[in-house]
């Protein structure tokens, strides 16, 4: 049996403003009508079972949501209390899955790719399988097709030409000059992230050569309370874990550890160039999405979200527009928007956790506008789900029906109320909102007070169990 197990714990700085880390580009599509995540579901073998999804807890509800829009299944979904590489968060599932399967080939994918032939994609995991079934440790490695410094590297023996080759070491990305030399070696191959091997392969090579990860994921899983929709991990005893990539951690180390090729297009989408590259493009070799007007414009990439954008005279440019947020960067250096993510970070800028539309799993809501005392937003509950019952110690709420029926709770009352009606929620009072109908309801909710902060909600009951 192969298991499918997708890492979906990254935050995806460098495609910053469109990704952000309560919102990251594993979630966004991209490059079609499917986000990253669902296509890395979709392109799986048929023989393989439902995945195993390891993402950050703060991910959850999306990840769930994600699946259930392309009606699909998971076989579980682990929440890392605190991201700790690629090596636990695997130690993780295969502890997981020998609980409930005997001893399954894993097949480990990262949530953000770009892989444009599936056959071709497919093959190379029946190969690697064929490998991994007897005891092999497989990364699958794809053959470079230019000098790249924003990749990993493995180095290879090809002494013997075959389907798959043993692993020399591994390398993180390189300069312009040694990406160069790495190409035109030809005993290089890029690092896709992608591995496969038996679960016990894997922890027997990992309680081997580090057994300090092995032990701290074995406490954490072991004291893991599951409720019906996540494997939650005990977080005391995972914050004590190393933090190691499977590269090093084991993929190097093994004596079992060998290269399958795999020769379709594969990108890790770890820039905006790199966007740029799995894009169609116009006659000036520009790649455009939404409202764009363009005039002498060459090699960019323009992006707007909800308004118009027009661009004059410029070459070799990323531009992009959202909501609450501009990008303009040259392309080839675009790799280094991380660096203005952390500026934001070190400002508390909400812009590099947030968009403006924030989701959650009852809907989403949308930051219209803000200003000293009041703030507007457009709540967006879905049919049949309704918010926490709560209050809030420095705010009041209007609430005004624009679309849909609301039930109500607020003190002791519980009314409904219909498009068109309006209803005030007074600082301190216990309220909640709810959508018992069959369509979608949209209300706008005016907020004044001292504060208006997130933070400022007292749960007292909850179906998500957000406490």
């Amino acid at each position: 049996m192969i298991t499918p197990v997708i890492l979906s714990g990254g935050s995806g700085t460098r495609l910053w403003p469109l990704s952000r880390k309560l919102y990251p580009k594993q979630f966004l599509k991209l490059v079609n009508d499917k986000t990253l995540f669902q296509e890395t579901i979709q392109r799986l073998p048929k023989e393989t079972s439902s995945p195993l999804i390891i993402c950050n807890e703060e991910h959850r509800f999306i990840v769930a949501e994600q699946f259930r829009e392309i009606k699909s299944k998971n076989s579980g979904i682990i929440l890392e209390p605190v991201g700790k590489n690629t090596a636990p968060a695997i130690t993780l599932a295969a502890l997981s899955l020998l609980e409930n399967q005997n001893d399954p080939v894993l097949l480990v994918l990262s949530a953000d790719h770009i892989i444009k032939n599936k056959i071709k994609f497919q093959r190379s995991i029946k190969t690697a399988t064929k490998h991994a079934e007897l005891g092999k440790m497989v990364a699958l490695g794809i053959k470079p097709s230019k000098p790249e410094i924003g990749y990993g590297y493995i180095k290879i023996d090809n002494a013997t030409k075959n389907d798959n080759y043993k692993i020399i070491s591994f390398i993180e990305k390189p300069s312009y000059v040694k990406a160069k030399n790495y190409f035109e070696s030809q005993n290089y191959y890029w690092n896709s992230g992608i591995f496969l091997f038996k679960a016990s392969t894997f922890l027997n090579e990992l309680e081997k050569y580090e057994p300090e990860i092995y032990s701290s994921c074995k406490r954490s899983f072991t004291n893991t309370p599951k409720d019906i929709d996540f494997i939650r991990i005990d977080s005391e005893s995972f914050t004590q874990c190393p933090d190691k990539s499977i590269d090093y951690a084991v993929m190097e180390k093994t004596n079992k550890g060998v290269v399958v090729p795999f020769n379709g297009h594969w990108s890790d989408v770890g820039s905006w160039e790199a966007l740029w590259e799995s894009k169609m493009k116009d006659t000036g070799n520009n790649s455009s999405e939404g409202d764009v007007i363009l005039n002498k414009v060459n090699n960019s990439y323009i992006y707007s979200s909800n308004r118009l954008v027009t661009v004059n005279d410029v070459s070799d440019l990323v531009i992009v527009d959202t909501q609450d947020a501009l990008l303009v960067s040259s392309k080839k250096d675009s790799q280094n928007i991380k660096e203005i993510v952390n500026k934001l970070q070190l400002q508390k800028r909400n812009e590099a956790y947030n968009h403006r539309k924030v989701y959650r799993p009852w809907g989403y809501y949308d930051s219209i506008d803000s200003g000293f005392g009041f703030q507007v937003k457009r709540i967006f509950v879905n049919p049949g789900a309704k918010l926490s019952l709560q209050k809030h110690k420095k705010r009041a709420e209007h609430w005004v029906i624009v679309k849909g029926i609301a039930l109500i709770t607020c003190g002791g009352e519980k009314f409904k109320l219909e498009e068109n009606k309006s209803t005030y929620i007074p600082m301190g009072e216990i309220h909640r909102l709810e959508n018992q109908e069959l369509i979608p309801l949209e209300i706008i909710e005016i907020q004044t007070g001292t504060y208006l902060g997130e933070d400022d909600i007292i749960r007292l009951e909850d179906d998500y169990k957000r406490y």
